[in-house]
């Protein structure tokens, strides 16, 4: 018998409760990057900090965490408020369908294409 953390649902889970634990812990640094607006001075020595490769990378896995939660959510909605005729109806299927979507928005991120 399958262990129900070997499921592809249950990483879909896992998946979409740690990128909006991580989004809430990124909340705090973006509002006080915000305030930053307030002193010229302070955000543009902010903002050249922005330019290195490693901020780059961070706001690569930011979009990464933004678009896993919102795909999984999307798909957790679907379970609560679509009716369905079985199950194990395509709702598995859709997990692959946004991790991939994910994916992708994530590479055209670090493409420069958005």
């Amino acid at each position: 018998m399958k262990s129900a953390r070997n499921h592809q649902a249950y990483w879909a889970f896992l998946g979409h409760r740690l990128s909006g634990l991580a989004l809430a812990l990124f909340l705090p640094v973006h509002f006080y990057v915000l305030a930053m607006a307030l002193d010229q001075a302070r955000l543009d020595a902010f903002l050249k900090l922005a330019e290195l490769p490693w901020m780059k990378a961070g706001e690569w896995g930011l979009v990464l965490l933004l678009t896993l939660h919102m795909f999984f959510g999307l798909r957790l909605l679907a379970l609560e408020l679509l009716p369905w005729r079985s199950p194990r109806d395509a709702r598995v299927a859709w997990i692959g369908w946004g991790f991939a979507i994910s994916m992708a928005t994530g590479l055209a991120f670090i493409a420069g294409v958005i």
